[in-house]
Order: C-alpha cells, then sequence, then structure tokens
C-alpha cells in the first residue's frame, strides 16, 4: 500500500503546464501530489488520495456544461489552467477544484479527498472535531480553510499551492463513476488511491 511520508521536504510547485492536459489525465496524475495552505498564519496539508473529472462543455454534469454557458458563477473554469475554481455547494460547503486544459474550454477537476500530512489539529478544529477530516470534497474545503476568496487564484502562488508529491503506481489507482451527480454519473472520471481511509464514499 502506498502511503503518503512527513511534510518536512520541500517538493517542486507544479507549473501550468501539468494542468493544461486532458482533464481525466490531470485528475489521475493529482493523487499523490501536495496541496497545502497558509491561511491566518495556520499551515494546512494534505496528499490528494481521490479526484473527479469534470471534462468541457460536452459534460452533462459540469457547471459549465452546454446547456449552462459562462456564468459570474463558474467564470473561473475558463480561466488559466492551475488555477482554483472554488464554488459552494449546497449554500454550506466549499469544494475546490483545479482548473485544467487550455483557457476558454471549461473544465477542472474536483479534490474529493486528501491525506491530512500538516496541520491535522487545524483541521480538526476548522472541523468542529468531527472525524474523518478530509473525506469528501465539503469536508477538504473545512478542513484547509478554503474560502469562495480563493476562486481564481493560481495554485502556483501561495496561501494556498500545489506541489509534486509521491508517484502512485498504476496498479493502486481505482477508476469509477462521479459521485452525487445526477447526470453522466456512470461516466469513469473518479480516481482514487485503493484502500485508503480517507477516500470518500465506495470504491464502486
Amino acid at each position: 500500500m502506498w502511503r503518503s511520508s512527513s511534510s518536512g521536504e520541500e517538493s517542486k510547485i507544479l507549473a501550468a503546464g501539468f494542468f493544461r492536459r486532458k482533464t481525466a489525465t490531470v485528475a489521475k496524475d493529482l493523487l499523490g501530489c501536495r496541496l497545502r495552505t497558509a491561511l491566518g498564519g495556520q499551515v494546512t496539508e494534505g496528499v490528494i488520495v481521490e479526484t473527479e473529472a469534470y471534462v468541457g462543455p460536452h459534460d452533462p454534469a459540469s457547471h459549465a456544461s452546454a446547456r449552462i454557458g459562462k456564468t459570474p458563477r463558474n467564470t473561473a473554469m475558463f480561466g488559466p489552467p492551475g488555477h482554483a475554481y472554488v464554488f459552494r455547494s449546497y449554500g454550506i460547503h466549499w469544494c475546490l477544484n483545479v482548473v485544467t486544459e487550455e483557457v476558454g474550454f471549461p473544465a477542472a477537476v474536483l479534490v474529493r479527498a486528501l491525506d491530512p500530512i500538516t496541520g491535522q489539529e487545524v483541521m480538526e478544529r476548522r472541523r468542529g472535531g468531527k472525524l474523518p477530516l478530509c473525506s469528501g470534497p465539503g469536508r477538504v474545503g473545512q478542513a484547509l480553510g478554503v474560502r469562495g476568496d480563493l476562486n481564481g487564484h493560481s495554485f502556483s502562488e501561495q496561501p494556498m499551492i500545489i506541489s509534486a508529491g509521491w508517484s502512485v503506481p498504476d496498479s493502486e489507482v481505482g477508476v469509477s463513476g462521479r459521485i452525487g451527480i445526477r447526470q453522466a454519473s456512470d461516466w469513469p472520471l473518479r480516481f482514487f488511491l485503493r484502500g485508503h481511509p480517507e477516500v470518500s464514499g465506495k470504491p464502486r
């Protein structure tokens, strides 16, 4: 079983070219990468262990599907790759996405789960003591302190960055349909680390 190690080591911030690729490829390759926030003087970090791809205007489950088009809410999805698209789910939870592909083509990867490696006490406080800390996109946003003001933020700049982490062998990557959506839920665009306790829902 692959597992994360301590966060004491520095790792390289991912360049825009990493994200300027097919969304499903980016979603898979984000597994093992490190997502870090430094907000209000508090640092939190986790290794990405579950993602979902939303692959463009032809994707009926996307917030920027052809039937919706560009709106004030989804504008960040049309922006540069390697930037954040943050939205509020059910008016409660802030969810974090990574914009992919070319400017003008709305696609993004939803970060569904993390393996916490730094600032677990901060995460627990933000989560009101509720466990698991980072299993599911709403919990990820809450644990990392993500809010709407980070919408459009570049992941190459503080206070929120994505950096290289650990290689995840293909044999340890699970693939399934997406969770919590009504349309195209069977598209194989959810990627996760097999057997990891922070992975949300059932592997399917």
